[in-house]
């Protein structure tokens, strides 16, 4: 398998080589783009380069940063705001008429808690999936391996360690069920 091929499986991998790096400054420089004043005819066209799969009515605000877009799965109506940060070494895909507050990470991203493996470089992910319908508060955290279900509103500054299921409002550090929808 191939560094991007073991990447994409959640396998151990090294994101150093010349692969890896290539697809990330390509991301990058999308990146760079789309945080520059531009129309949203011109937001619209570079969201669609970046993104794996991009629906209509897709908005990603200035500060948008990921590691290679081309990961990630955005539906119909998705709002971005200010500041939003996907690690997206692995899928991470979410559903429509979904909105994403200010300064939200979304991290598939893990490294290994054992020293010595963590240290050599290797480094590893897990995928996440939000559903339709979903509302991420500012500074929420949805962290590798999680699953949210249609209909799940994320309190601001939740720290969502595990996956919920549909209908649900949840908040804290971790995140829990604070209220059924």
């Amino acid at each position: 398998m191939t560094e991007k091929e073991k990447m994409l499986a959640g396998e151990l991998y090294r994101a150093d080589g010349e692969e890896l790096l290539s697809e990330h400054m390509q991301a990058t420089a999308l990146c760079r783009e789309l945080n520059e004043n531009l129309t949203v005819a011109q937001r619209t066209a570079t969201a669609k380069k970046l993104l794996g799969k991009c629906g209509k009515n897709v908005t990603l605000s200035q500060g948008f940063y990921c590691d290679y877009g081309k990961n990630i799965e955005v539906g119909e109506n998705f709002y971005c705001n200010y500041g939003v940060c996907i690690l997206d070494v692995c899928k991470v895909k979410i559903g429509d008429n979904c909105l994403i507050a200010p300064q939200v990470g979304i991290y598939t991203a893990c490294h290994p808690v054992d020293r010595k493996t963590r240290v050599s470089g290797l480094e590893y992910g897990k995928p996440i999936t939000i559903g339709n319908d979903c509302w991420i508060g500012g500074h929420a955290v949805i962290n590798p391996g999680v699953t949210l279900g249609d209909n799940v509103v994320v309190g601001s500054g939740a720290v969502v360690t595990k996956s919920f299921p549909s209908n649900v409002v949840i908040a804290g550090n971790p995140a829990r069920i604070i209220k059924n929808l």
